[in-house]
């Protein structure tokens, strides 16, 4: 749940994702209205059908929402065609992704809205699969056999949505020894390999430009927090502020260091270069500036309310240099919240916010992310977004985009039914 700081200041109420095809007369109808919106998505008639009748079988009560059970508990599905359409048909994905953007900026659009960063990984039987590979997989805490994506949500006073996605591809996918696999699995050619904040930053660039859905915050975990690049690309950008976590061996200082030039000979030539004062210390790990910060410094904070009452932190913000090759870089905040057991624990973030930024400000973004973390849960465990079967790059695209479709179209019949939530969320005046 989201921090839950003082009432008077960024308190905004939000529907809660509590809907389903029961609560709405006419569900179907207004489904069929939806889609409507994408039928100049699709050149055959066929692709629309089967659009609308993979959507369907999200929404029904199947244990298993794959192409085959839905196929065959559907009126007018058939297997074979739907794994046609779902693998290999023809869609327009950028004219889909479009029009979807536009839906959510419709419904969920706000100035002061955050984007935000995260992975979900899918456990995978076998090594056909696009991507598959022993890698970190966050569903069950450890390294196995899955695919990894990389997704972008939204999130505003209205509510919150996924706005883009892509298949993480390991390294090894682009040597010659799978070559054979990336024919099967219809790997665009024109693919290379890119790192997880790599594709962070094209996701975060590609909504910056298209200028459909307005956002503020740019929230993310430490690997994509500590990826230069990417940080980079939100600084490039007017306006947008970062909120990040990272390490705790980040290394600082707690004022500006004192340079000095020092003069050296490169092949015969005099050169200058910029060096440490020799009275300045060396720069501190993010983790030991914790340790050191009196209590004096700290405010507790309610953040969330458990199963046995009020979770609380304390919060305490400092603004610091970073180090970079031991050498001064910038100056950021830096936002610490440690638990208040015997022997606390740390997380660290930074952010580029102004420097009249409070420490509500603060607190109130630490628990953002748990938005993207609840369209996972709710996609998961409610459209069965982990139950697909294909292993074409292509398949899992349309999956996990029909799922963010379906998963938004929940969200618009809440909004539009104006149904009432005692949850609340935080955006600051």
């Amino acid at each position: 749940m989201l921090p839950e700081i003082r009432q008077n200041e960024f308190l905004f109420s939000v529907p809660k994702f509590d809907i389903d095809k029961n609560d709405v007369d006419g569900f179907l109808n207004e489904l069929v209205g939806f889609h409507e919106n994408f039928s100049d998505c699709f050149s055959r008639s066929e692709s629309r059908k089967h659009f609308y009748l993979y959507m369907s079988g999200q929404f029904s009560a199947l244990e298993r929402k794959s192409i085959e059970p839905i196929a065959l508990n559907i009126d007018g599905g058939n297997v074979r065609m739907m794994q046609r359409f779902v693998s290999d048909a023809v869609w327009d994905d950028r004219k889909i992704m479009h029009k979807y953007r536009n839906m959510v900026n419709d419904d969920l659009g706000c100035p002061d809205g955050a984007f935000i960063i995260d992975e979900s990984g899918f456990a995978k039987k076998g090594d056909h699969s696009a991507g598959v590979a022993k890698q970190y997989c966050g569903n069950i805490g450890k390294v196995d056999n899955c695919q990894v994506g990389v997704f972008a949500a939204y999130a505003s006073p209205h509510g919150y949505a996924l706005v883009d996605n892509e298949l993480y591809l390991p390294e090894k996918w682009f040597g010659d020894d799978y070559e054979e696999k990336r024919k099967k699995c219809k790997i665009p050619e024109d693919s290379s390999f890119k790192t997880k904040p790599q594709i962070a930053t094209e996701m975060l660039k590609d909504v910056a430009t298209e200028g459909i859905i307005p956002f503020k915050y740019v929230l993310a975990d430490s690997v994509y927090g500590e990826n230069p690049g990417f940080i980079s690309a939100v600084e490039s950008m007017v306006d947008k502020t970062y909120f990040v976590s990272v390490g705790s061996d980040t290394l600082c200082w707690l004022r500006q260091p004192v340079m000095i030039d020092k003069q050296y000979k490169y092949r015969g030539k005099t050169r200058t270069k910029k060096i440490l004062a020799t009275d300045e210390k060396v720069p501190i790990s993010f983790k030991t500036a914790a340790e050191n910060i009196n209590d004096y410094f700290w405010y507790r904070r309610t953040v969330s309310e458990g199963t046995k009452g009020p979770i609380v932190y304390e919060f305490t913000k400092r603004r610091i240099v970073l180090s970079n090759k031991g050498l001064p870089q910038k100056n950021v905040w830096l936002i610490i919240k440690r638990t208040l057991s015997d022997k606390s624990e740390y997380s660290f973030f930074i952010s580029n916010a102004p420097i009249s930024t409070r420490l509500d400000t603060f607190v109130w973004l630490s628990g953002m992310r748990w938005a993207i973390e609840q369209c996972f849960e709710e996609t998961k465990s409610e459209l069965g977004m982990d139950h697909y079967e294909v292993r074409k790059y292509t398949g899992w695209h349309h999956h996990i985009l029909v799922c963010m479709l379906s998963h938004f179209f929940l969200w618009h019949l809440k909004i539009k039914l104006e149904k009432k939530s005692a949850f609340y969320y935080y955006f600051p005046n």
